[in-house]
């Protein structure tokens, strides 16, 4: 493999951060209507202004470095983004999951930015970290602003749910739960090995024996109020798991790509959490409720845990590409 100066991965990660920002845009677009909710559509709107702005920013540094966007990349994110809204609309609770991969996505952002900033500091090019540092914080209040919206996310999701069909739906969350534990088992697992650094290696293995706990309780808690985990959803989730990984490996600098996916992915968890909360409250399910809680408050430290690793990220991948 050849080596890279690190303006060249400067470079990279910019050209990352822009198609990004394209499969962003590519949500934010459809999203106001897939929600169906005026309170929550501002949210999406006022977003999509700030986002076109941080397109037009990471653009105008790329060509002020002499490059242009990588156009296959942009067609493959913004193909992602429309696929994204697809598969919110196919569910029948979209405003809940839509907000939920909003969030993740939000958190993905926050890792991306905060990992060009690191690049972009130890490369002395202060303008390209002082834009990082400005767009991040951004994508972090619009987080804060999808996380205050859990509680409306999750009305408008039951809605239409009759009163005798709660728990009918409490066991579809359930069931979604434990497919998104499956999908982080999956990551997980390929974790240590790509982590490109032994303390990063080391959290990694530690959350794994965490998530297959999570999934645990969630299925004994699943058996024991009659349902069962969807076969076809797991099977589903492991694929796209196995993809992620796929994709990961083929990437020399993965140590800090994956940090960066999984950061996104404890976010997506987080959310898919709090709404299950949310419903076994509705349901008068205190057992489920707990369970949620409990989980929670596990899959923000992790978060939190990795984030604190992201500077050992970085170095591990600058490593990996052959920057010294």
């Amino acid at each position: 493999m050849a080596e890279r100066t690190l303006d060249e991965q400067l470079t990279k990660y910019l050209t990352d951060a822009h198609s990004i920002e394209e499969q962003a845009l590519a949500q934010l677009r459809g999203a106001p209507e897939a929600v169906g909710d005026p309170d929550l559509a501002r949210i999406f709107e006022e977003h999509l202004v700030e986002t076109e702005g941080h397109e037009q920013t990471v653009r105008a540094l790329l060509e002020g470095r002499g490059e242009d966007v990588s156009k296959l990349k942009d067609l493959l994110m913004k193909v992602g983004g429309a696929g994204f809204l697809l598969f919110a609309k196919s569910q029948p609770d979209t405003p809940g999951k839509l907000v939920a991969h909003a969030y993740s996505y939000e958190h993905l952002e926050v890792g991306a930015y905060d990992l060009l900033r690191r690049v972009a500091e130890r490369a002395g090019e202060d303008d390209v970290a002082r834009a990082a540092d400005e767009i991040c914080a951004q994508e972090v209040a619009m987080g804060d602003r999808l996380a205050a919206s859990f509680d409306r996310a999750a009305e408008l999701s039951l809605e239409e749910v009759a009163r005798d069909d709660l728990d009918t739906q409490l066991n579809a969350y359930l069931a979604d739960a434990h497919a998104i534990e499956a999908q982080a088992i999956q990551l997980l697992e390929k974790g240590p090995e790509l982590a490109g650094d032994p303390e990063i290696a080391r959290l990694y293995s530690q959350h794994l024996a965490e998530t297959r706990e999570q999934q645990r309780l969630v299925e004994e808690r699943l058996d024991a109020r009659g349902g069962d985990p969807s076969t076809l959803k797991d099977t589903a989730m492991r694929a796209g798991a196995l993809n992620w990984g796929m994709f990961l490996q083929i990437h020399p600098d993965t140590p800090g790509k994956l940090a960066c996916f999984d950061y996104a992915f404890e976010h997506l968890e987080i959310a898919g959490y709090e709404q299950l909360r949310r419903v076994a409250e509705r349901a008068g399910d205190q057992d489920t409720v707990a369970i949620a809680e409990r989980i929670l408050g596990e899959e923000r430290a992790a978060a939190e845990k990795l984030f604190g690793t992201f500077d050992r990220a970085v170095e591990a991948s600058l490593e990996a590409v052959g920057v010294r």
